[in-house]
């Protein structure tokens, strides 16, 4: 058997070097095949794979999305080895760790306001609206009304009944970027009537 992960959306963002969740986790060493990408954390595009030589060299000999790919360009390697070589360093620690700090601040807000998040300790966070088109709706309200853009996630990317809107607060939003999308949420969740979870006292 073969031990894959996927990290795409945790590279750059876990472990005292980025490298994930393995990383933080101890587990690299225990891993067959990882797949990543540099377009999220590393902020360049493309994606990889780390494996050994000979699973590389498999992989690339047998899989048509490689053998008809176009390899990436020196502009786009060189940006997303800066990248790598920071968030690697000290300055990635700090980054990583006010990301999670502000991860963590609009979830409390969210949830005083009673909205319906998952929150299962990552940086991303999904505010349920339960309804492809109302999903829709408050994503196309957000960027009309308050010009804050976010992706509606409906199915089949999840499952039908959870659709969401997907947060990913940035360590460089300040304080009055955050509080503009409280508030816009909170008066669109009133607007549009949608449900509030129950709030303990």
């Amino acid at each position: 058997a073969l031990t894959y992960i996927d990290e795409v959306h945790a590279v750059g963002m876990y472990g005292p070097r980025g490298a994930g969740v393995a990383e933080r986790e101890g587990l690299m060493g225990r891993l067959d095949i990882i797949n990543a990408t540099l377009a999220k954390a590393f902020g360049v595009q493309g994606g990889y794979i780390a494996a050994s030589a000979k699973m590389v060299d498999a992989i690339r000999s047998y899989a048509p999305g490689f053998i008809f790919s176009t390899s990436m360009s020196p502009v786009l390697a060189a940006g997303a080895r800066a990248s790598i070589a920071f968030l690697k360093g000290e300055g990635g620690v700090e980054l990583r760790q006010k990301h999670q700090e502000q991860a963590k601040a609009l979830k409390l807000r969210l949830k005083g306001m009673g909205l319906p998040i998952i929150d299962h300790g990552s940086h991303i966070v999904p505010v349920i609206v339960g309804d492809p088109v109302h999903t829709k709706a408050l994503s196309d309200m957000l960027l009309d009304g308050f010009g804050i853009y976010v992706q509606p996630i409906n199915y089949p990317t999840v499952p039908r009944g959870t659709e969401r809107l997907r947060f990913t607060p940035s360590p460089v939003h300040g304080p009055g970027e955050m509080d503009a999308l409280v508030h816009a949420l909170d008066d669109l969740w009133s607007q549009c009537a949608l449900n509030r979870a129950e709030l303990s006292a």
